[in-house]
């Protein structure tokens, strides 16, 4: 049996998986950990059980990754996809298959939380995806999704020069057709998260999830 990723989870978190509610996924950036995102769910309001996973690369010292960086803004599908599977293994291991989630990445977590909407739409509440981008390459769900639209969330930074050019163009073309899109460019934000994304995310989440998602601020 593959092993499954590390993770930090909610205190609530076995109550609200036991009960049947969606999980929040958040789904860290390139060199960072399980750590790092956490802050994100009281900040934004979550209502429902959350979970920060650690991806399966690891940097040394705290540090993890997706993926390998080889070519920035454009990987190589396979471990991209390998990522997307451990991903799921979590999620079926932990959670449940049947299992709703609501995954919300940073960075290349971002691009993971694109992947999880690529790969099983159905088992995806909305999706949040804050400075990342979406992978080049074809992905199983892409025609279905170009039909149901489902609610997602882009929002990155005017200044932000670690996600290439490219990256971006690709991902502003994909989203609009294959979402109902939210997009948000915070001018003056570099490659990170500011109240005012915050404070969008929120009111994203309530409007395309459900009031029970997030709690009032």
């Amino acid at each position: 049996m593959t092993a499954l990723l590390h993770d930090r989870r909610s205190p609530d978190f076995e109550a609200g998986v036991a009960a049947g509610r969606p999980v929040a996924v958040l789904l860290h950036g390139y060199g960072s950990n399980e750590h790092d995102l956490a802050g994100l769910a009281p900040a934004i309001g979550l209502a429902l059980p959350w979970v920060s996973l650690r991806a399966p690369v690891e940097l040394g010292g705290t540090a993890a990754a997706w993926f390998t960086i080889t070519r920035p803004g454009d990987p190589d599908a396979e471990p991209v996809e390998a990522a997307t599977t451990a991903i799921w293994n979590w999620v079926d291991g932990v959670a449940g298959e049947p299992s709703r989630v609501l995954p919300i990445g940073f960075s290349q977590g971002g691009l993971m939380a694109s992947q999880l909407l690529r790969t099983r739409p159905d088992r995806v509440v909305a999706t949040v995806v804050l400075g990342g981008f979406v992978l080049g390459a074809p992905q199983p769900a892409d025609d279905r999704l170009r039909v149901d639209r489902p609610a997602v969330f882009w929002g990155r930074g005017e200044a932000d020069r670690v996600i290439t050019p490219q990256a971006v163009a690709r991902t502003a073309d994909y989203l609009p057709r294959h979402t109902t899109l939210e997009q948000r460019v915070y001018p003056g934000l570099a490659h990170g998260v500011s109240g005012e994304e915050i404070d969008d995310v929120r009111t994203f989440l309530a409007a395309s999830a459900g009031a029970d998602v997030v709690r009032e601020p």
